[in-house]
């Protein structure tokens, strides 16, 4: 086939495989620095209210560019039933767990324990599409479940409960991120990028603004919602969360998931990863233990072990 490939009766050519795995770079840096903005919202506003204004902002832009482009998003409620539960884990569950978790732990550990999305895509990938581990993926699936747990134990050493929480609450979010990278690959085949980005960041504005208006409807204090705008730092963030952490980022990650597999998708969550502690050290000036670097080379090794075996098993069986 020379420098294309067939997936699924359509041919994936080499210049788009480049184009898609560009794209999945620029959603490693617009996520990993995200954390750290997400961090500087929660300083001013609740969880919900961030997460409510944040795709306010998306959903607002998304039907901007609607509108001056000139390019009609038609789907009806069969449609709408079929992208409801990718919807659900993302970005409603996913970025629901996320802020909550980041609320109660530091961006650095969370930007680490995200980075086990690959491993829990790999399980998703053996449970549900029924494909095959290696020993070696195995070997390294154990090693960063290892590192996960020795993060956990020493963040409950050394500091407080809701710290431990928060670690949980990162766990599940990366669970639902990769839960969400396996299901998305056949509706990215059923629906254009654009249809699918809008109908999502609609399902997030809906749900993230009925549960903040309705919680400060019942404590009375719906005249504190829009407050945080007061401040000039808050607006700075939401922009960056709302425009390119979740508009962008949605469109990014469902074009490489329509061009590329779920896993060597996942596999850019280290360079997230990288980002993510370093913007939280550099800017935020949060504390990095030695727990974290060793639990930390643990999860990244544990993760790089997995895909290259799976590579490697892979090119043996064509050989074969």
């Amino acid at each position: 086939m020379g420098k294309s490939a067939q997936r699924k009766g359509m041919v994936i050519t080499m210049a788009e495989k480049r184009m898609a795995y560009l794209a999945a770079i620029v959603y490693a840096f617009i996520i990993g620095l995200s954390f750290m903005f997400v961090k500087l919202t929660l300083a001013v506003a609740t969880p919900l209210d961030t997460l409510a204004h944040r795709f306010t902002v998306a959903f607002f832009v998304a039907t901007l560019f609607i509108i001056f482009s000139k390019k009609k998003v038609k789907i009806g409620w069969h449609d709408v039933t079929q992208i409801a539960p990718l919807a659900t884990l993302y970005p409603i569950l996913f970025f629901g767990f996320q802020i909550f978790g980041l609320a109660r732990t530091t961006s650095s550990e969370a930007g680490i324990i995200q980075s086990t999305v690959p491993i829990f895509t790999l399980l998703l990938a053996v449970s549900i599409l029924k494909e095959k581990a290696g020993r070696g993926q195995l070997i390294s699936v154990f090693l960063s479940v290892s590192g996960v747990i020795f993060l956990l134990t020493m963040s409950g050493v050394e500091s407080e409960t809701a710290n431990i929480i928060g670690s949980v609450l990162i766990i599940i979010s990366a669970f639902t991120n990769a839960l969400y990278n396996v299901l998305a690959r056949k509706l990215t085949q059923r629906y254009s990028l654009l249809t699918l980005t809008y109908i999502m960041t609609l399902f997030g504005f809906v749900a993230f603004n009925s549960l903040a208006i309705g919680s400060r409807v019942i404590e009375g204090t719906v005249g504190e919602f829009f407050q945080p705008f007061l401040h000039w730092q808050f607006v700075l963030a939401i922009l960056y969360l709302g425009i390119l952490s979740s508009l962008v980022t949605s469109f990014l990650a469902n074009f490489v998931l329509s061009k590329i597999e779920a896993a060597k998708m996942s596999v850019f969550s280290n360079v997230a990863t990288l980002i993510t502690i370093l913007a939280g050290v550099l800017f935020l000036q949060e504390a990095f233990h030695f727990y974290h670097v060793i639990g930390g080379i643990m999860i990244i090794t544990g993760v790089v072990g997995t895909n290259f075996m799976g590579a490697r098993s892979k090119t043996k069986g064509r050989v074969g």
